[in-house]
């Protein structure tokens, strides 16, 4: 695959569907912990970044609020950044969004967000389990979840929605009955796993895609991969740095996490350079491709079902 050109203009942000600018490179704050405040807060003072990725189910969104009001009270414009959240699969009813939503506004001390995300296309029970037992995961009414998601872009609550870990299937049927079209879609993408189908689903319907553990996870830690190693001794950069910009060279925004302030520097230092193209198509071409994260533990109960295997969840498409 080709290195995309969709930054030509300014690599630093990408145009959505809405016309609204969303940044390259976010802070991604999952398993961000006690850190969070003060991640926040150095990532948007002191590194420049201007996006903040965050999920009510991460347990972080007061702390990323503490960071994000900081920020604001250290001189950023609020307009200047752009915050994402999601909404959770225990409020996915169409009466549960805007509460849902509310709570999470209260939490950011914000009066919008940017972008509100269905984290995972999937209804779960109040005090599901993971794993979940019979008759937690539930029949989930996505369109009458979106239209609910909908009206909060018509009341000026959110300026952009959109999806998390969706199968095309699922997308080709939210599409069917949306108003609004997604904005973006959300997945876990590295050169571990290039998630190709529903990558080219979204560019050919026109959804922004941002990739999440870019860097893959610590089962397959692909900064510690020989191939990226070597590429980054080529281009003087680290690891993290030739991963980041292989996500931004594909097309795609990418929210990489951390705690420690000089990862959270390094990450954001992927302008003004290029991996060539020959070094591009090396990253592209890395095999054991697999998905880490599969929902399983989350979604699949291999007794009872409704799903009774990660296949299934993701329509046996991979």
């Amino acid at each position: 695959m080709a290195s995309a050109k969709a930054m030509a203009q300014d690599e630093h942000q990408f145009v959505l569907k809405s016309g609204h600018a969303i940044p390259a490179v976010g802070l991604g704050t999952w398993r961000a912990g006690s850190d969070t405040a003060h991640s926040v807060q150095t990532a948007i003072i002191e590194a420049g970044y201007r996006h903040v990725d965050t999920a009510a189910q991460y347990g972080v969104e007061q702390e990323v609020g503490k960071g994000l009001k900081a920020a604001i009270e250290a001189g950023i414009n609020r307009k200047d950044l752009f915050v994402t959240s999601k909404i959770w699969c225990t409020n996915l009813a169409p009466e549960k969004v805007r509460p849902a939503l509310k709570n999470t506004l209260k939490d950011l001390q914000l009066d919008y967000i940017d972008l509100y995300l269905i984290h995972w296309p999937f209804q779960l029970k109040d005090g599901a389990h993971q794993p979940p037992e019979a008759g937690e995961v539930l029949e989930f009414d996505m369109e009458g979840v979106w239209r609910g998601m909908e009206r909060l872009v018509t009341d000026g609550l959110v300026k952009d929605i959109g999806i998390c870990n969706f199968s095309v299937t699922k997308l080709n049927r939210l599409l069917r009955s949306a108003n609004i079209p997604p904005a973006v879609c959300q997945m876990e993408m590295h050169p571990g796993w290039k998630n190709d189908k529903i990558f080219e689903a979204c560019k050919n319907q026109g959804i922004h895609v941002t990739a999440y553990s870019p860097l893959g996870s610590s089962e397959k830690n692909l900064a510690h991969d020989p191939v990226v190693e070597k590429i980054a001794n080529k281009l003087n950069k680290t690891s993290g740095q030739v991963l980041i910009k292989w996500a931004l060279q594909r097309g795609t925004s990418v929210i990489p996490k951390s705690t420690k302030d000089e990862r959270i520097k390094e990450n954001i230092q992927v302008f003004g350079w290029e991996i060539p193209e020959e070094d591009f198509q090396v990253l592209c071409s890395i095999k054991d491709e697999k998905r880490v994260l599969t929902g399983e533990e989350l979604f699949v109960n291999k007794t009872h079902g409704p799903y009774k295997s990660a296949s299934e969840l993701w329509d046996n498409e991979d």
